[in-house]
């Protein structure tokens, strides 16, 4: 860890605890900074906050009193979740006091460079093959973020030997000021979280910040396929690698009869990958770009390719059971996701869907559901996703209790050669407290078919 002098005797808030919260604040104690801590939750219900407290650092507990910025702070490092329209970040703007999110104290403390990953979709895999990739090419890589360890625990234990691999949300890239990446990823941009930002231009604008202090020493791998990922690369000053599924490029990785390219130099035949879904493609070429820019062989990358079958919850191959191959893609939590596992299986499908009623209709599943033989449909809004079934021509569509009963009723309408896929397209809070719990509930009950 770098010993900085520059939180030195200087009164810092910490807005919002959590995990990075609880992490920030114990750093920014250790380099000397004078840290007041304020989180909703109550003192007594917050074992986080008491931990602090025993450190010697100041806590206000209960809500978020407004005068509290009247105390003359000279920075706050806020929770990502917290909006940027809430009251007191809203009140520390106006009275021109910086806001930060962890991910800029942890890049400022950083002996090792940094391999960012954003995007709406695929970040985790991305984030995850790049990893592993660094990993069996012993680059000795870390990993932080959304997918991992809090980004300022992690840079505090990095030295120059490490890479640190982070995922970072558009909510944490808002609240940076000299982050910057050795090599930058944007994997795709659609609709998200415009509850938090209030437009499309927001939300992009804060994908946008991971390559804004880049320079021509770093890369940005940016999506090739889309107009809005490209308008990035053409405001950004780094070396930019574009990748591909579509169309041959001058440079960078894209697809060619058959083998992943990059530089024009063939690195794997398709066939042999583990990974299912065409969607995918757009994870491996950029997260093998981030490779071969590290230094990574071809035989290290083919190596981590042919065996990793994908994330926790994210098309996820759990097991075959009688002939039936089972995926489990929990954090399918919109349509858009579970159009892209449905587009990654050739053979029929039983789908298991349903879960949080967010008052829109499933009208765009209508086109993906062709090879989908069986519907077993769970949670507040499988009436919805019945009606869709029956318009799709569907046969056989049941409606369960639960994921858990969902299963075995899978499996009674399925055959040897069908795939069984949980891609819920819903949120999972209607029933379970996240989309991990649902998942593991549902790989739970597929073990007990076997």
């Amino acid at each position: 860890m770098k010993q900085i002098e520059s939180y030195r005797h200087k009164k810092i808030l910490v807005l919002g605890l959590a995990k990075s919260g609880v992490t920030a604040a114990a750093l920014l104690h250790k380099l000397g900074a004078f840290v007041t801590v304020n989180d909703k939750k109550p003192l007594s219900e917050n074992p986080e906050a008491q931990g602090l407290l025993e450190q010697g650092i100041k806590v206000i507990c209960g809500d978020h009193p407004i005068e509290l910025l009247d105390e003359g702070f000279e920075l706050i490092v806020k929770n990502p979740g917290i909006p940027y329209f809430n009251p007191m970040i809203e009140g520390a703007i106006e009275k021109g006091i910086p806001v930060i999110t962890e991910v800029e104290l942890a890049y400022e403390i950083s002996e090792a460079p940094f391999i960012g990953i954003t995007g709406t979709n695929g970040k985790t895999t991305t984030t995850t093959l790049v990893y592993e990739m660094l990993n069996e090419g012993k680059k000795h890589p870390l990993i932080a973020g959304n997918i991992g360890t809090v980004a300022s625990g992690v840079a505090e234990a990095a030295t120059n030997e490490n890479a640190i691999v982070i995922e970072l949300s558009s909510f944490q890239l808002m609240g940076i000021e000299t982050f910057n990446p050795k090599i930058a990823i944007i994997t795709n941009l659609y609709d998200a979280h415009l509850d938090y930002h209030g437009t499309r231009k927001e939300y992009i604008d804060a994908k946008a910040n991971i390559t804004k202090n880049q320079t021509e020493l770093e890369y940005l791998i940016i999506n090739a396929d889309q107009e809005e990922t490209m308008e990035i690369a053409r405001h950004s000053k780094a070396s930019i690698i574009p990748f591909s599924t579509k169309r041959k490029l001058a440079a960078g990785a894209y697809i060619q009869d058959g083998w992943i390219m990059f530089n024009h130099e063939r690195v794997m035949e398709i066939d042999e990958i583990a990974l299912p879904g065409v969607h995918n493609l757009e994870n491996i070429l950029s997260s093998m770009a981030a490779a071969k820019l590290s230094g990574v062989g071809n035989s290290t990358i083919q190596e981590v390719l042919r065996t990793f079958t994908g994330v926790r919850h994210r098309l996820q191959y759990v097991a075959d059971v009688n002939g039936r191959k089972v995926y489990n893609d929990s954090k399918a939590t919109n349509i858009l996701a579970t159009i892209k596992a449905l587009t990654a299986f050739e053979a029929p499908i039983i789908l298991l869907a349903g879960g949080l009623d967010r008052g829109n209709e499933f009208d765009e599943l209508l086109p993906y559901l062709r090879n989908v033989k069986a519907l077993i449909v769970f949670g507040q809004t499988a009436q919805k996703i019945e009606l869709v079934g029956t318009q799709a021509g569907i046969k056989i569509i049941k409606r369960v209790d639960n994921v858990e009963k969902a299963v075995p009723e899978a499996y009674q309408n399925s055959e040897q050669g069908d795939i069984i896929l949980l891609s819920p397209a819903c949120a999972s809070w209607d029933q379970y407290k996240s989309f991990e719990v649902r998942g593991d509930i549902f790989i739970k009950a597929v073990h007990k078919l076997k």
